[in-house]
């Protein structure tokens, strides 16, 4: 019996028989639905959506926002990630490091291109009237991703209420609407 050879997780497919298919992904061209709370979508193209990533130590995407729709606060814990505008106009930002957490935040226009340091919160939010396009790079074929919020406010089970009122500052009712969003 032949043993699979897992790199990163995932099987490592003999040489032998790897295909095109293996290293080819169709669909950046096309516009993601936007129709949603945050007025975004975020089409990956990591390791899970092409299998010919594994072991490179890179990925993309393509983020397609709705006028004002924004990419919300979250983090990468295993990728650098590089933005390029190619339509609209994107406030971009990521939050320093404690104790300073200063956020660093720009507003680019089409053609123009920012960097999110690994593991640092950040985000994008089309601050045009249009659409709005961003590709993206990130330096691992699986950068992970926690949006912050949905990690807070929709863990399960639950953070304690108490728990998050107490970091918040906050009622405990204003946790437990939050929570319901989530």
């Amino acid at each position: 019996m032949a043993q699979v050879l897992l790199v990163n997780g995932l099987a490592c497919k003999d040489a032998k028989l790897v295909k095109a298919d293996d290293f080819f992904f169709s669909g950046l061209h096309l516009m993601g639905n936007t129709s949603n709370a945050v007025g975004s979508l975020v089409t990956p193209v990591t390791v899970a959506q092409l299998p010919g990533l594994n072991t490179l130590g890179i990925s993309m995407a393509r983020i397609d926002f709705a006028p004002w729709g924004i990419n919300p606060p979250h983090t990468h814990p295993r990728a650098t990630e590089i933005l390029t505008v190619i339509e609209g106009r994107i406030q971009v930002g990521f939050i320093t490091s404690n104790p300073e957490n200063r956020l660093i935040n720009k507003v680019l226009q089409k053609g123009d291109v920012f960097v999110f340091p690994e593991g640092l919160i950040h985000f994008q939010r089309n601050v045009g009237h249009g659409n709005a396009i961003a590709i993206v790079g990130l330096s691992s074929q699986n950068p992970g991703v926690i949006t912050i919020a949905n990690a807070v406010f929709g863990a399960k089970p639950d953070i304690p209420n108490d728990l998050l009122a107490k970091a918040f500052q906050v009622d405990v009712k204003v946790v437990n609407q939050i929570q319901s969003k989530f």
